[in-house]
């Protein structure tokens, strides 16, 4: 294992939602591990964080301090952090070009539903930010037992992509 936490970067056209719910609870999981550091961004950021997103992080005693909507070409600039892994959460960023990223990245698609494209009632809305809330948090709950000490760079590789299969 390396000296410092792994970096993970989560993507999404919009950085508003499901990357978000992702960086934060990647975060969250981190303060009592301290093995990652989670961030997001989006190759056509919206510019601001969907309020159902922060509602629930809110509801969920997540710190939703320094979220924030924000491009994916500021992870390709000098003095980013070096990125070990990214994946992307939405299908529409999966098929798009990135940029060149600082380090060695490993990926995987781990795409989900748009819960910011759910019309209906609040409660609805509010349910579909949940579900995806949960099953992301449930992937990076597996993601964060693999035993990396463990696992070459392929196996690691494979076991990563067949996250976002589960």
């Amino acid at each position: 294992m390396s000296h410092r936490p792994y970096n993970v970067l989560f993507l999404c056209t919009g950085n508003s939602a499901r990357s978000i719910l992702a960086e934060a609870a990647t975060n969250n999981l981190a303060i009592s591990s301290g093995k990652f550091v989670g961030y997001s961004a989006g190759s056509h950021p919206k510019g601001e964080v969907n309020p159902h997103a922060i509602e629930l992080l809110e509801r969920s005693h997540i710190n939703t301090t320094g979220l924030r909507s924000k491009s994916w070409d500021e992870f390709a600039q000098p003095g980013a952090p070096p990125l070990d892994f990214v994946f992307t959460v939405c299908d529409q960023a999966a098929g798009e070009q990135c940029p060149y990223w600082p380090g060695q990245a490993m990926t995987a698609h781990w795409g989900m539903p748009d819960p910011a494209a759910v019309t209906g009632t609040p409660e609805e809305i509010r349910r579909a930010f949940a579900d995806t809330f949960m099953v992301l948090r449930r992937r990076i709950e597996i993601f964060a037992s693999l035993p990396f000490d463990k696992l070459d760079r392929l196996a690691l590789q494979h076991r990563i992509k067949e996250i976002g299969k589960e």
